[in-house]
């Protein structure tokens, strides 16, 4: 998504997510059909669940145990966009009450939220006077941001900003091969997968570990999923050097981007339909021979029953695997076309900073109205942005359900209802049960150290 620089401070360059171009306002403050700050007010006091995002956000340090950091959520950083492009960075709160009214009383057409600093981030400025660079973040979650217009060379179907049912796909795989790879590879359980609103997924990694790591270290992971080094002018987007391919990319071609590439997007994006298309794809082999074999197989314009884009990709393998190339990197050719059409296409600054901010979940995107809901990834090829609840859908669900019965929260009977109670149930307990043990566990060994201590 695009980033704009909202402030700077002491070492790090603070980044917030999406501040796309001018907003052209219009009237009254609608800035998508139906969505204006009145509407947003009734959002934020009937549906937005707050006291979820201040369970998370707070990790397990809002119990009653003794090895509790009640200091915790004051020291994380939210920031609101409100009318007119106005960013408030630098937010934080004491609790759940004063978050909620904050967001009540604010009505921000967008919420981010940031790091866990050292102190509390509004009163930076205080400890700033001091001369030591005490404000720095300590703890961030790892997160990830794909959008769909860095997709936009090889989709035909859609531009920039807007998606179908055609493209979205690309979505789908690049969550299934990011996700698999985060448990499998690296371990991490507690992930939660939100769609932006628009055109794109966020990933958030919660566990403990994750929250931890330096940046450093995060820009070790992201460039584990990272597959292309060379010219960005070039034809050859992925280059698969070695002599075989690492156990990930292997395992994420075979099991997702190949069954992908081959079944859906060849004949969606009608890859080989004509001249201007194919000679993109020819444009990534390396071998003028064969380059030339396959324009005279593909000058032919009779007319076929079968699909145009199989038939030819299936010639293109034939040639590329057949016995006669000898050379390793021109029979590599037909996977760097598959891993330059399906691979995942990661903001890698996103993910190598600490200090990034990103759009929390369950936000309305100002632009669509549709709201920033949670994405399962075991079942993201059934997700479809298309059917997201909008701001007007849950406010007209809410009108015609309000006469037939009262209930305390206005969510549950609305199409938010299942976003909200997947959000709880797959993703918040499991995490809150994972945090407390491990509050818990530090606590006692802190206790058995001290004990230690005493006994010498």
């Amino acid at each position: 998504m695009a980033r704009e620089e909202i402030e700077k401070n002491g070492r790090d360059e603070m980044i917030i997510d999406g501040c796309e171009e001018s907003k052209q306002q219009e009237q009254n403050n609608v800035i998508f059909d139906g969505v204006n700050v009145n509407y947003l007010k009734v959002y934020y006091g009937k549906f937005f669940p707050h006291a979820d995002i201040f369970k998370w956000m707070s990790y397990g340090n809002d119990g009653k145990h003794p090895g509790c950091d009640y200091s915790y959520f004051r020291r994380r950083e939210f920031s609101f966009t409100l009318d007119n492009d106005i960013y408030l960075r630098f937010q934080s709160f004491n609790g759940l009450s004063e978050m909620e009214n904050s967001i009540k009383e604010k009505c921000p057409f967008k919420i981010d939220i940031g790091p866990v600093y050292s102190v509390d981030p509004a009163k930076r400025h205080a400890y700033a006077q001091g001369g030591d660079n005490v404000f720095t973040p300590v703890e961030r979650e790892l997160v990830f941001d794909i959008d769909m217009s860095d997709y936009d060379d090889v989709r035909y179907c859609c531009s920039g900003a807007d998606v179908c049912l055609d493209c979205w796909p690309l979505m789908t795989v690049a969550i299934k091969v990011i996700d698999t790879a985060l448990r499998d590879d690296f371990g991490f359980n507690h992930i939660l997968w939100v769609y932006s609103g628009r055109r794109g997924v966020h990933c958030w990694v919660c566990d403990g570990k994750a929250r931890r790591l330096s940046n450093e270290q995060r820009s070790a992971i992201a460039d584990y999923f990272r597959v292309y080094k060379g010219n960005e002018n070039s034809h050859k987007k992925v280059s698969l050097t070695g002599p075989a391919l690492h156990p990930f990319l292997v395992r994420s071609y075979n099991e997702v981007l190949k069954i992908f590439f081959e079944e859906k997007l060849l004949s969606s994006q009608n890859l080989f339909l004509d001249e201007e298309r194919y000679e993109k794809i020819l444009g990534m082999i390396p071998d003028e021979s064969v380059t030339s074999e396959l324009r005279g197989k593909w000058g032919d314009n009779r007319r076929s029953k079968e699909d145009i884009n199989i038939v030819r990709w299936q010639q293109l393998k034939h040639i590329l695997q057949s016995g006669k190339q000898k050379l390793q990197g021109l029979r590599r050719c037909v996977e760097e076309i598959v891993f330059s059409f399906t691979y995942p296409r990661l903001d890698m600054e996103v993910s190598r900073h600490m200090n990034h901010l990103l759009k929390a979940p369950f936000c309305v995107h100002p632009k669509t109205g549709r709201v920033c809901v949670p994405i399962d990834p075991s079942h993201c090829e059934e997700f479809d942005p298309t059917a997201v609840p909008t701001l007007s859908k849950l406010l007209e669900e809410l009108n015609m359900e309000g006469s037939r019965r009262e209930s305390d929260i206005d969510w549950e009977r609305t199409s938010l209802g299942d976003s909200v109670r997947y959000f709880q149930s797959s993703f918040l307990q499991p995490l809150l049960k994972s945090c407390k043990e491990e509050i818990e566990a530090s606590y006692s060994a802190k206790l058995q150290e001290s004990k230690n201590s005493l006994n010498w």
